[in-house]
């Protein structure tokens, strides 16, 4: 009698193992597709080059870098209502949209706030300007994506780039377009009137503004730099 109900507790044991593996399957499925779908959807936020990625800095960056040029236009990725909209120590001038799939995209380092909260926005509409406010090396937009909701330990972030599209570093990108990126070399121009460097190791300003044929003051203000600190894989601004 022991043994029958020992086997029957083991049958009923492997049954509930091989119901679990099953249900997670599903479930891992179902996530992936609605990434595919919403990825079909989004838009790239604004125009650049991307400066840092997803996991970077000892997994702490939770979201994308993208640099351009001071006040260009920052614009909603998909449809929804502000959540947030302010200024904080460390994002700067931020801007926080919920959409109607569940998600939660972040819009930090503003130069200007152009939305309140509670507001209703359209894909495409604009919701500030780049800037680096906050703690920021540089003009850059750092935007994020989370699932559900935001959360201080960010533990529902998730990679933008399985939204947009490539954000590997030294991509450009194209503000308003879907899934548009293509590959930058070190400095390549982008927009009729400027171009981006990436710095790379052992690059100082004076030998970038040397190769650039500009000067040092010029550099610091086009970037806004308040120093001769600069760091590898960061985005200049470099104009014609």
């Amino acid at each position: 009698m022991r043994d029958y109900i020992r086997r029957l507790l083991i049958a009923a044991i492997m049954a509930l193992c091989v119901s679990l593996l099953f249900l997670g399957g599903k479930q891992t499925e179902a996530s992936m597709q609605d990434s595919q779908a919403i990825k079909a959807g989004w838009i790239w936020p604004t125009d650049g080059v991307v400066s840092d990625t997803y996991g970077t800095r000892h997994g702490t960056h939770k979201g994308i870098d993208i640099a351009g040029s001071l006040n260009s236009p920052i614009v909603a990725v998909e449809d929804g209502v502000v959540g947030k909209s302010y200024y904080s120590k460390t994002y700067g001038n931020v801007v926080f949209i919920n959409h109607p799939n569940n998600f939660v995209t972040v819009y930090a380092h503003l130069n200007n706030r152009l939305v309140s909260e509670g507001q209703e926005i359209k894909q495409g509409d604009r919701v500030g300007t780049m800037g680096r406010t906050g703690e920021s090396t540089g003009v850059h937009l750092h935007f994020e994506s989370h699932q559900i909701e935001w959360t201080y330990d960010k533990k529902n972030a998730i990679d933008p780039e399985r939204l947009l599209g490539n954000a590997e570093v030294g991509v450009a990108v194209k503000g308003g377009m879907e899934g548009t990126s293509e590959s930058l070399t070190a400095s390549t121009n982008v927009k009729g009137h400027s171009a981006h460097y990436i710095v790379q190791a052992g690059d100082t300003l004076s030998s970038i503004a040397l190769k650039s044929n500009l000067s040092v003051a010029k550099l610091k203000e086009v970037n806004q730099l308040k120093s001769d600190l600069i760091l590898p894989e960061q985005v200049l601004v470099i104009q014609n």
